[in-house]
Formats: structure tokens, sequence, C-alpha cells
């Protein structure tokens, strides 16, 4: 799952949880991780919305400032099924440090 430059650094403050996806199947599964610059993003549920769910709520909660804002970056290639994806950002593990 990628996101636009702009929403990576709320996503790894944990202050955005969730993303509308525009798709024609999910491309995410719950449970799934996927990287996001040093860390990852831990898929917590998906499940398939309606244009009238898409909330100016929901999209600030998003990280956009409204509807059509979210809406300009949520359609990917032909997709016409909208998904709500809830996430949390795992941090990168520290490296273990050699003894001497």
């Amino acid at each position: 799952m990628t996101f636009t430059r702009r929403l990576r650094e709320g996503v790894r403050r944990g202050e955005i949880t969730c993303s509308v996806r525009i798709w024609m199947r999910p491309h995410v599964k719950v449970g799934g991780r996927y990287r996001m610059d040093e860390g990852e993003i831990e898929v917590d549920s998906i499940e398939p919305i309606g244009f009238p769910d898409i909330t100016p709520e929901l999209a600030r909660e998003s990280g956009f400032l409204g509807v059509l804002d979210l809406l300009k970056v949520a359609k990917h290639g032909k997709g016409e099924n909208i998904y709500l994806v809830r996430f949390h950002y795992v941090p990168p593990k520290a490296k273990a440090r050699r003894g001497p």
C-alpha cells in the first residue's frame, strides 16, 4: 500500500490510521504487512463502502482536507469499488548491536 508523500509523516505518527481506496478488487489482506519507507503498514480491516460513506470527517481522518481532495488521490487505475482500509504503522526494528 503506498501513500502520497504528504501523508506519510501522519501515518508514521499514528495520526492517519485509515485510507479510502478505489480499486477493482482489494490489493491488501487483513493482517498483511506492506512496506512504507523504513517501517511497515499492517492492515487491521478492509471493508467495502459506498460514496455516501465518504464524509468530510472520514476524509480528514484519512489525512485529506475534504472529500474532493481525497477522491483525487483515492482512485487507482480502472477501479470502481470503494474500500475503507484501517491499519496501523509498525516502526522498523532496531538493529541488534554486536557485542565486544
